[in-house]
Formats: structure tokens, C-alpha cells, sequence
């Protein structure tokens, strides 16, 4: 039977090598059944060094971490025999040593500035709110606030949208499809991971979300990853019952670390009708407009 080593959060490459190892099909690959007891799913390693061109004991201390230092023509040679999708190539080359460490990340800003507020101010129509890499909720406008919940009253350390999406019930239900958005938060916050390793903030939260919710500690271990794209999400709010939007991303070329995420509806749609509906019943002079409320000082 294989052993990876020990796997841990310095093991980013080798981990996920092996979870896409084993989640391709062999017959996608080019491997008919051979006959041949499987001992574990997806590829063998040798049939993964045999795509690669490249040794079996070179797969082996890549997966259990005894070398990070992978030219870029290997790279390539190994995301096409594991069929990666381009957001898992990108992971790929992002957790691999190509020719020098990478250098290390400032943790994600924890503040949006007087400007980024003052664009939620005025964008009256919309619901939006700005968030960090690991996606915390640093700023919102009453729209946010009316569809998804009530930030102020959360406090400042725990307004993050994945924390949320799996340890609070009221906002997990919701989702229409809570498995699948659950599993999105999932590749995302993997993908920042693999950029950012030595966040502690980011640490601390995949630590407390894999002790306390067994969903999470399961799709975190098959190495999904996504970077931002286009989305459609269905909510069922309780005001206004089914609200399908489309969640717009923008970078902030002033803060790298940040994103303006905005929630809108189609024209002449059912959903666009029932979000100005939420958004005239949503009250104009509450504390959480913003996000100036509470800010490091948890409950108001």
C-alpha cells in the first residue's frame, strides 16, 4: 500500500498531488483495466511518472515532501497527465518551488478605506461589501446586510463568509444549495492557502472549521481549488422567499488583498423584483451600514 509520510500544512505540494492522483479515473487517463488489484483509487504512481516522464521515486518524495524544486517543463508535464482545470494548474505552480521561494505575503488588510466605504455608500441599488483574501467581511452597505445578515452584530473576528457558511445556521440556510456553495468556499479559501501559507489568521480559521464541521474537514482534504469567477447563487430569504443573483467580484488595484462584491439580478426577473422589495424594506439609518460598526470591539 502507498504511504504518503506525514502529511501537514507544509506538505501544500505533496498533498495535493496525491489527492489528484487519486481522484482521476485511470481509464481517463489511458489506463485500461489492466486486471491488476488497485489497492488505492485513481492513478498508481508509477502510471502518474509514466504520463510525466519522470521516475517513480521522483513522484514518491514529491508527494512526501522531500523536495519542493520542480522545473517548470515538469510542472506542466505533471498538470497534464493529472488533467488539471486551469484554476488547479495555477495552485499547482503556486505551492511548487519553481526556481526560488516564493516570496512571503503580507497577511490580507483588514480595513477597507474611506473611499471603498464611501462607494458602498452610494451603491443604494446593489447589495455589495468588501472582502479580504481569506474573506473577511471588512466593509458592507444596508443592501449586504439586508440579504445576508446583520454584520454588526457579529463580531469583527468572526464576520468571515466561509466561518459563517459552515458554523452559522441562519446564514447557511440561506442557500438554496448549501453543499454546493459550502464547497466553493472550500476551493477558494484553499487556493488562498496555497498562495499565503504563513497567514496566521487563515491558520486559526481552517483549524477551528476542520475541528467543528465534518463537511468541511472532508472537502478540505480533496485539494479543490477555485480562483474568483462568475457566479449564480439562489437564496431563500426570509423576507422575500427564492432570489437568484449574480455575485460580481473587482479587484481593488489599491489594495491587492481586497475585493468589491457586488449581488445583482437579472433584468425583468422575479429576483430582480423581490431584491428592490428587500432593499425598500431594509432600514436606511442602522448602525451596521458600512461596517463602521463595532469595529474591534466585537458585540455593539
Amino acid at each position: 500500500m502507498e504511504h504518503r509520510g506525514n502529511p501537514s500544512h507544509s506538505n501544500e505540494l505533496g498533498d495535493f498531488l496525491y489527492a489528484r492522483r487519486a481522484a482521476l479515473d485511470p481509464r481517463r487517463a489511458g489506463f485500461p483495466d489492466d486486471g491488476r488489484l488497485r489497492r488505492v483509487p485513481g492513478l498508481r504512481r508509477e502510471e502518474l511518472a509514466q504520463l510525466a516522464h519522470v521516475s517513480v521515486d521522483y513522484v514518491v518524495r514529491l508527494e512526501q515532501g522531500r523536495t519542493r524544486r520542480v522545473s517548470r517543463p515538469v510542472l506542466d508535464a505533471l498538470a497534464d497527465a493529472l488533467q488539471l482545470a486551469p484554476d488547479e494548474r495555477a495552485y499547482l505552480f503556486t505551492v511548487a518551488d519553481v526556481t526560488q521561494p516564493a516570496p512571503t505575503r503580507r497577511p490580507a488588510e483588514q480595513q477597507a478605506d474611506p473611499q471603498l466605504r464611501q462607494l458602498l455608500d452610494g451603491m443604494h441599488d446593489i447589495p455589495a461589501m468588501i472582502l479580504n483574501r481569506r474573506m473577511d467581511v471588512l466593509a458592507w452597505n444596508r443592501g449586504a446586510a439586508a440579504l445576508l445578515t446583520d454584520f454588526a452584530t457579529i463580531p469583527p473576528d468572526k464576520r468571515n463568509l466561509i466561518r459563517l457558511t459552515f458554523l452559522d445556521d441562519a446564514y447557511r440556510s440561506l442557500y438554496a444549495d448549501w453543499s454546493r456553495a459550502a464547497r466553493e468556499c472550500v476551493a477558494v479559501l484553499r487556493m488562498e492557502a496555497g498562495r499565503n501559507p504563513d497567514d496566521p489568521a487563515l491558520t486559526a480559521l481552517v483549524r477551528e472549521l476542520t475541528v467543528h464541521d465534518h463537511d468541511f474537514r472532508t472537502w478540505w482534504n480533496t485539494y479543490q481549488v477555485r480562483g474568483p469567477r462568475e457566479l449564480t447563487k439562489t437564496y431563500i430569504h426570509p423576507v422575500v422567499g427564492a432570489v437568484t443573483l449574480d455575485v460580481q467580484q473587482f479587484s481593488v488595484d489599491t489594495h491587492p488583498d481586497q475585493q468589491l462584491i457586488a449581488y445583482t439580478a437579472p433584468p425583468d426577473t422575479p429576483s430582480q423584483e423581490a431584491l428592490r422589495f428587500l432593499l425598500q424594506w431594509a432600514p436606511t439609518t442602522a448602525d451596521h451600514q458600512n461596517g463602521r460598526a463595532g469595529e474591534g470591539n466585537g458585540h455593539r
